[in-house]
Formats: C-alpha cells, structure tokens, sequence
C-alpha cells in the first residue's frame, strides 16, 4: 500500500510534547490506507501553551479532519472543543478531535481501549480489586472505564495528593464501585495499572513498589516506548498476565479510526 499526497489528501495530526514515542502515525495511516482512504496522520511536537492556538488554526485548514491528542495535552484539549461526548465530558480530558457542525467534537477513549486489551488477555475485572497509578487524562479515562467494567474496588495512586483526592472525589459520583486514595503498595490487588509515563523512554523507574507485585496478579501499562518498560519485564519475569503498551495502542487506535471516520462518512452521505 503507497501513500498518496495529493491535493486530494485529507490530513490528520498526532500533537504532543515531546512526540518521539508516539506509534499512531504510522499506525494509524496503515489502517486508514487498508480502507482505501487517500489519508496520513502526521506527528506534530507543540508545546502547550501553543496548544490551544494549533487546535483552533486546524479549523481553517479544510482538508484536516481531526487530530489525536497525546501527553501532556489531553485535559487542555477538553476546552479546545465546541462539543463533547459525555465521556469526555465526565472525565475532562479528550483524547481524539473531530470535525462537527459546531467546530471540534472531542472524545476520550484510552480507557475504553485499555479495558478491551486487558479483557483480550482474558483478566477478569468483575468483582476484582484494582489499583491504579495517575490521575492525568489517561489515569482518569481508564479509572472511569475500569468502574463501568464493575471491579469491586479501585484504589487510585498519584504524587499530586490533590489531583489523587479530586480524581477520586469524582469518580465516587458514579456510584458504580469502592474508589479509595492509596499509595503505590500493589499489595491484595488483583489487577494493576500503570497510567503514568514512568519507564518511557529509557526511565528505569516504576510507579508502584515492584517487590510487591506477586504472580497472582494481572498487570497493564499504558507507556508503549518501550514496550517492555521496567514494570513490564518485572511483571512477565514473575509470571504475570501482563498487557503492554502497545496492546492498548492497538485498541486505542482502532477506537479512534472509528470515531474519526464517522462523521467523514456522515459528511460524505450528505454530500
């Protein structure tokens, strides 16, 4: 499959800061190539405080159709949108940007697509104990998800103690689960997630305790640079039922490809 370039082609953009580990470029150009679409998604680095601007310029541009959102832009993003889906809405932060009628239409499917892996691995989540590490947008979409997957309880850990408490303030909202604050002791869970970027990029870190993870338990990791972080390989050593950045990246992106096409098509049935 040849990528084409084109007055025809219709464009999409990754922004982040820094953009280095994303895969969705080429990831997601792949899949939209394998549906015949003359389209490419291209990487752009910009800082946040030009964030907002970038967003509102790629209204003017006609043959841009939406924009994927990457650290650390995802809650700034919820405000560069004339429209939102409830998710997003609940969560505040947007991960993916499409064209509407009113301007930008923004949705968050991190957690979404963080849940379909993990069930892909077959781990149980009904009725489970979970603990998660980040409160930022993607902890908060995959918190979200994780209580509407029915675990019995999820505990949330971050360094910003206000941002953990605020994060766990709202989810208690949904009614659906035990949300406690907790620190980063794994301890008695059954399921544990990393939603921080600790061990991207050569970090040597993690964000819990790895001499408590115990083989009984189920791990994930959102950080797909690389895609054995320290908290991975320490996880697959023990035995554990390990989901990896990149096996989200794959749910993920096809949850966006979804969203993003569905109102190009509408707008083609109109035309």
């Amino acid at each position: 499959m040849d990528i084409q370039l084109n007055g025809s082609t219709r464009l999409y953009f990754v922004v982040g800061h820094p953009i280095v580990q994303v895969k969705s470029p080429e990831g997601v150009t792949m899949e939209l190539l394998k549906k015949d679409l003359n389209a490419i998604v291209i990487p752009a680095d910009v800082a946040p405080e030009h964030f907002p601007n970038f967003v509102q310029q790629n209204l003017y541009l006609n043959n841009s159709d939406g924009l994927i959102v990457t650290v650390p832009h995802k809650i700034l993003a919820l405000n560069c949108c004339q429209k939102l889906t409830s998710r997003a809405q609940f969560i505040g932060a947007v991960n993916t940007i499409r064209r509407c009628k009113e301007g930008w239409e923004g949705d968050m499917l991190d957690g979404k697509g963080m849940v379909q892996a993990i069930r892909n691995k077959l781990i149980e989540l009904k009725d489970k104990r979970a603990i998660l590490a980040g409160a930022g947008g993607a902890g908060k979409a995959i918190a979200y998800e994780l209580l509407l997957a029915e675990v019995a309880e999820l505990a949330i850990f971050d360094v910003d103690q206000t941002r953990q408490q605020q994060l766990v303030e709202q989810l208690q909202q949904l009614g659906k689960g035990k949300v406690v604050a907790h620190n980063n002791d794994p301890t008695g869970f059954d399921v544990v997630v990393n939603a921080t970027p600790m061990g991207m990029n050569g970090d040597p870190s993690a964000a819990f305790q790895l001499e408590k993870i115990t083989a009984q338990m189920s791990v994930a990791d959102v950080v797909t640079s690389p895609e054995n972080t320290p908290f991975i390989q320490h996880a697959s050593t023990l035995g554990c039922n390990a989901v990896k950045g990149t096996d989200m990246f794959i749910e993920v992106r096809d949850l966006m490809i979804a969203y993003l096409l569905e109102k190009e098509q509408e707008q083609q049935d109109v035309a």
